[in-house]
């Protein structure tokens, strides 16, 4: 697909510190809204310029997530990034044994595997081939119309297994999540129809590998695009004519004079009208 980026609205200014994302990720865990926390981590995550020492918490909180949701492989994927980062990090005696015994089990095997993800050489993280996305964001739509949308990957490693799009009707609102499909090098979805009430939709992208983790994507949970969805027009309606409450009466022409009969409780006169412009 040949496509420009288009315009992103964010609900929440781009110009939020990363640290503020993990942050509010925390805090959604604290509040034990897991789904939410790890969206907001996941933007955290793919925002450019992230630090070293940010991209190590996101990766614990995310491990922290998934484990309390019970998907092993996701936490298991989070706790070989953060490892990859600093082979050295280890939980606090203060942490939760579920946590500490999860990573522990996790590090004997990147151990035992040779540390996948890690130069042995620089002690650095893998530099690998960066995965990008390309999308058109369509600027408005019809109330009750469904958006057809698409997003082509630039993937040289072939990192990604899939692609999500997640979208919202409400600025406040949970993400529904749904599967893209795989056409002719475009990953397509829809946003259903009863999903698009004004005076807005909002939605992003999401690529992710065969563990769960993020790869790219185009808008994220803090910065999502935006589709507008004006309310319809009033259109003016013949009850506010005057005329329409004529009880009997013939069409009205501009400059012509037209005879309107009005009816009575005692009588019927006749009234001459002249209309001009």
């Amino acid at each position: 697909m040949h496509s420009t980026l288009g315009a992103a609205l964010p609900s929440i200014a781009w110009a939020d510190a990363k640290g503020s994302l993990v942050q509010r990720g925390a805090d959604l865990f604290d509040d034990q809204q897991y789904e939410e926390s790890i969206q907001t981590l996941t933007a955290a995550l793919l925002r450019p310029g992230t630090s070293r020492a940010e991209k190590i918490e996101v990766y614990r909180l995310l491990a922290y997530n998934y484990i309390t949701l019970k998907r092993s492989e996701e936490a298991d994927a989070a706790v070989r990034g953060l490892l990859a980062l600093d082979e050295t990090f280890k939980l606090g005696p203060n942490q939760s044994p579920r946590f500490r015994d999860f990573f522990d089990t996790t590090r004997k095997k990147w151990e035992q595997e040779g540390k996948p993800g890690k130069l042995s050489d620089s002690g650095g993280p893998k530099q690998e081939a960066p995965v990008t996305m390309k999308h058109t964001s369509p600027a408005q739509v019809p109330p009750g119309t469904a958006i057809k949308l698409a997003c082509e990957l630039d993937d040289p490693s072939h990192r990604s297994k899939g692609v999500q799009l997640l979208y919202r009707q409400e600025a406040n609102a949970k993400f529904t999540t749904i599967d893209t499909a795989l056409d002719q090098d475009q990953f397509r979805a829809e946003i259903p129809s009863v999903s698009v009430t004004p005076p807005f939709v909002e939605y992003y992208f999401l690529a992710l590998d065969k563990s769960g983790l993020p790869t790219a994507s185009r808008g994220d949970a803090a910065a999502p695009l935006r589709v507008v969805v004006p309310a319809p027009q009033k259109q003016a309606s013949l009850l506010k004519n005057p005329w329409f409450w004529i009880p009997v009466g013939a069409a009205v022409v501009g400059g012509v004079v037209a005879a309107v009969v009005v009816a009575s409780s005692s009588s019927t006169s006749s009234v001459t009208v002249n209309i001009r412009e």
